[in-house]
């Protein structure tokens, strides 16, 4: 039998998580996690619901930085005026999680934590440079995004530790955008899903990146690719070579939303798709 506690505060939830670090899960949104034990994937003892701690929801902006709290739903987060002012890729990539009935459950720190591979926030905060706030036993540390998963449903979080929630620098100068393809319905996982941003000074680009994420194990960046744009104009020629350059240079994954070479082709569209709609 499968025994469910509340706790009355994050210390108590970080303890009951430690002490036993495979039988005992964290609830938030329960969207993935309770598939999961159906599925017979993971077979829980505790499950300790975070779902009443205080400070774990909620979207804060001050001039400089937008923080979400973890436990956030995905329709929250689209819907918000502040981000959608401000990380409109963000607001694009919650609002297309799943179904109506998975974004107003599914959280934003659950969808972190479970280091699904064909997510679509994580492609989005990690070209956004986020940082995520870690709780645990031995006190609290901040955690880049991009450092967070390290392969297919496993993180770099150590025993007891929990995503209390994450911050996104803003900038007024930047233009971000998110594609994503579906091979089998609308509301399936993306099949491969492509964030961009750019910043510019006047028509001059002065910073790109590109993000691919569900064709590959963990959301990667292309700095190496990008670079080459910076100082110049995004325009057809520069795009078309951007896209091409990653998209041979990714390592795709295969599974049944698409073949290796399917998704190849598709990153080499959305990349052009996300790069027309940030150039200027």
């Amino acid at each position: 039998m499968i025994r469910f506690v509340e706790p009355g505060d994050l210390a108590e939830a970080c303890a009951l998580l430690a002490g036993d670090e495979w039988g005992n899960k964290v609830l938030s949104g329960g969207t993935a996690l309770v598939l999961m034990m159906k599925h017979g994937l993971i077979a829980p003892s505790t499950l300790v619901s975070i779902g009443r701690l205080d400070g774990l929801d909620g979207i804060r902006h001050d001039d400089s930085r937008i923080t979400i709290g973890s436990r956030t739903t995905h329709r929250t987060v689209a819907n918000s005026p502040e981000i959608r002012r401000w990380l409109p890729g963000l607001a694009d990539a919650c609002g297309r999680v799943g179904n109506t009935r998975i974004r107003n459950v599914g959280t934003i720190g659950g969808n972190l934590a479970e280091a699904d591979y064909a997510a679509d926030p994580p492609t989005v905060l990690v070209g956004l440079d986020a940082v995520c706030h870690v709780t645990g036993p031995e006190g609290s540390r901040d955690l880049p995004v991009a450092d967070l998963a390290t392969g297919f449903y496993t993180t770099s979080l150590g025993p007891g530790e929990i995503i209390t929630g994450l911050s996104i620098d803003i900038d007024d100068q930047r233009s971000d955008a998110y594609e994503k393809f579906v091979s089998r319905s609308s509301e399936d996982r993306p099949c491969v899903g492509v964030f961009a941003s750019a910043r510019y000074d006047g028509s001059v680009l002065e910073t790109l990146n590109v993000v691919v994420g569900a064709a590959v194990p963990v959301p990667r960046r292309f700095d190496e690719i990008t670079v080459s744009a910076v100082g110049g104009t995004l325009d057809d020629a520069v795009r078309h070579d951007v896209a091409t350059a990653i998209s041979e240079a990714i390592d795709p994954i295969e599974d049944l939303r698409g073949s290796a070479w399917y998704r190849r082709q598709v990153t080499a569209v959305l990349v052009r798709r996300a790069l027309e709609r940030v150039s200027r």
